[in-house]
């Protein structure tokens, strides 16, 4: 089962790259926990989110206060019913112009078919710093 667990992110990661959101959060469960660790009020990304709803307002901000330059999955590590993805992202913050780059880690976790659980790490402070 963990072979089609890194098949449906490497999925989701593809669909991501082309702009197709809706598809991206099809492979999302009803109740998802989506999470970027941090303070939301350190940056508006940052915080937990949940289900259908929370979902697609994280990737609504995201097209409002960031502007991807780059964003590379590199690594996916099988887990079993989590999937751990390893990466590297640049970003132009829209409210000032400033440019973000960092490596990120990515935790899946999937059950029937679906990710129930995301959870992303990432240089929070910089993303904070350029926001300012």
């Amino acid at each position: 089962m963990s072979k089609a667990n890194v098949t449906l992110v490497r999925d989701l990661y593809a669909a991501f790259g082309r702009g197709d959101i809706d598809a991206l959060l099809a492979g999302l469960s009803a109740d998802v926990h989506w999470e970027v660790v941090g303070r939301r009020e350190d940056y508006p990304l940052l915080g937990v989110r949940k289900g259908h709803q929370g979902a697609p307002e994280f990737f609504q901000q995201l097209s409002e206060i960031q502007e991807a330059v780059e964003f590379t999955p590199r690594e996916f590590l099988d887990a079993g019913d989590t999937v751990v993805v390893l990466g590297r992202e640049k970003w132009k913050i829209r409210k000032t112009g400033k440019p973000v780059a960092d490596d990120w880690a990515h935790f899946f976790r999937v059950r029937n078919g679906k990710v129930t659980m995301f959870r992303e790490f990432c240089d929070t402070a910089q993303f904070a710093l350029a926001y300012r």
